[in-house]
């Protein structure tokens, strides 16, 4: 009898190691649960919201900034779907007008991209900030956290005009707490290899390089997720 109890108690001892082994093994992979996710037992889900620059003009869906963020969070490890609810054509005030229907109940957070169309039809930057403001302050006041992703002026619009404008976003994210990507085409711009021909909108590389690049921003605003935070 006593020579028995030395391997059930041993055994019990490799039941507790391993189960603590299993416990922190899940623990460390899922680093960006939310409390939401963590009640519904579901991924965390973002919505990006902007306009063709978002929507993915002129390439099939799987090609588009959402569906590639998406494709490289998961390979991070990061249980997320990241929804498509770009326009194109859409200026901050189009944004403005569909923001309630297009960011459903449920959503964890939101990719703002909005602005180049303003820029491109020359719109009064103070128009354009007024719009993001309220397109913010309703999602802050459902309780959604915004990752704020910039824009910059094209120079042949003048010095004033680009200073006004590129202004927007950096201000913006300081006065709301937001996570800012400071510029949201950074690493295409000038390159012709990753633009369309019409010079304006990314191709498919276009597109990947600006996921790549906008990756670590996105992995922090995740991680502010979790911890509750929003910068």
């Amino acid at each position: 009898m006593g020579f028995a109890l030395g391997p059930r108690h041993d055994e019990g001892g490799v039941f507790r190691r391993t189960a603590l082994f299993a416990a922190a093994l899940a623990f460390l992979m899922v680093p960006f649960m939310t409390d939401a996710q963590a009640a519904s037992g579901g991924p965390i889900k973002l919505v990006a919201l902007g306009d063709s620059l978002t929507a993915g003009y002129r390439l099939p869906a799987d090609a588009a900034l959402p569906s590639v963020l998406e494709r490289l969070l998961k390979a991070k490890g990061a249980d997320v779907t990241v929804a498509n609810a770009g326009v194109s054509g859409d200026t901050a005030t189009g944004g403005l007008d569909r923001v309630d229907w297009s960011v459903p109940d449920g959503t964890a957070g939101v990719i703002l991209e909005l602005g180049a169309n303003d820029m491109l039809r020359g719109t009064d930057p103070k128009v354009t900030e007024g719009a993001l403001s309220a397109i913010i302050e309703r999602l802050k006041a459902r309780g959604i956290p915004i990752l704020l992703a910039g824009m910059q002026a094209a120079p042949n619009l003048g010095p004033d005009y680009k200073a006004r404008f590129d202004a927007i976003y950096p201000a913006l994210a300081e006065r709301y707490g937001l996570t800012l990507y400071p510029f949201f085409l950074d690493g295409i711009i000038g390159d012709r290899a990753q633009h369309l021909d019409d010079g304006l909108h990314p191709n498919r590389q276009g597109v990947e390089t600006i996921a790549a690049r906008m990756l670590p921003t996105v992995v922090r605003f995740l991680d502010g997720l979790r911890q509750g935070a929003t910068r």
